[in-house]
């Protein structure tokens, strides 16, 4: 009987009575039409059916996107902190770089003046890689160029030997060239390299006499290019089968106190360590460019994809927003 006015009131014609406004006829329903507006919104049981359902849904999946969002934000915040990093980094070894070549370049230019014959016999491929990923195919380079350096001379008949220099190149070539392995040089990135670290792999090197020896690296050209290149060393097997008058006409041109037999053997050795000194600080320049490069375009994409998540979360807001008007609208509408 309580129930008795508001029910006229609410069933009233609407011309002869004055509107109360939609959130008065809101309010009046939420009281008193509750029970019945439930039943047909909720079901008999309270289980959500028909547009409660729909707006379950779309409450998961604003959640979903918002936590996608926030994930892909972390990551941008990453690579940008990552190329800031690299810039760092590529500004010091860059330094070393240039304060090392007119210290190699000498060395390795008296070296290329000695003749050089193709011959049969065991070739060790050495590979220049780093310790890290993220940056490019920079390491990918070296071990498919190494790859395939060894399958060539293994399908003309010869031996092939590997020694790498970085994790990277190891991880490459160890499942379908492990048994070709002698040794392997990894976290040498975690001190700053020096000429001494290139004169421990040098004695490496000198320890297993190497028949002929190529060293694979990357050659830096400027920052957002690199070459990757096959280096060929000459080894002291190789001089030692040359011609006596050729290897004089070559190094006549310099003089050496003692003679150059009586230092040969130590100038060797530091001709390997100079080679592998210079080597590895191009590729180590290369690799800082390349990951700059690459986390650029990672934090790009990652803009990218924020906007098109961005886009897809307020839509799906605007339509839980509208849905819940129209539930509105219809429940008062209904009454």
């Amino acid at each position: 009987s309580s129930l008795l006015p508001f029910s006229r009131f609410l069933c009233a014609d609407p011309g002869a009575v004055a509107s109360p406004g939609r959130a008065s006829v809101a309010m009046l329903t939420r009281r008193f039409a509750a029970p019945g507006i439930s039943s047909r919104v909720l079901g008999a049981n309270g289980v959500g059916v028909g547009g409660t359902d729909v707006q379950t849904r779309q409450v998961a999946s604003l959640k979903a996107l918002k936590a996608r969002m926030r994930s892909v934000e972390n990551m941008k915040k990453i690579t940008k902190a990552m190329k800031m990093v690299s810039a760092a980094k590529l500004k010091h070894d860059e330094k070393r770089m240039h304060n090392a070549i007119p210290f190699v370049k000498p060395v390795q230019s008296l070296f290329e003046r000695l003749p050089r014959e193709d011959k049969t016999g065991t070739l060790t491929v050495l590979g220049m890689t780093s310790d890290k990923g993220l940056c490019g195919g920079v390491n990918n380079a070296v071990a498919k160029l190494s790859r395939a350096t060894m399958a060539e001379e293994e399908a003309k008949g010869n031996t092939t030997k590997f020694m790498g220099v970085g994790a990277k190149g190891v991880a490459v070539l160890k499942r379908t060239f492990g048994d070709r392995f002698t040794y392997t040089f990894e976290e040498c990135g975690k001190v700053p390299w020096t000429f001494s670290s290139a004169s421990i792999i040098a004695e490496q090197i000198v320890a297993t006499k190497p028949a002929h020896l190529r060293v694979c690296s990357n050659k830096f050209k400027s920052l957002v290019a690199y070459d990757t290149v096959m280096a060929r060393a000459v080894t002291q097997e190789e001089v030692k089968t040359m011609d006596k008058s050729e290897f004089s006409k070559a190094m006549d041109v310099y003089s050496f106190e003692p003679s150059i037999y009586e230092v040969w053997d130590d100038l060797h050795e530091f001709y390997y360590a100079s080679l592998i000194h210079g080597c590895y600080l191009e590729g180590a320049v290369s690799e800082q460019s390349a990951r700059m490069g690459a986390m650029e375009n990672a934090s790009k994409n990652a803009s990218e994809m924020l906007e098109k998540i961005a886009l897809i979360y307020n839509r799906a807001r605007q339509a839980k927003i509208t849905t819940e008007l129209c539930e509105i609208i219809s429940g008062a509408s209904a009454v």
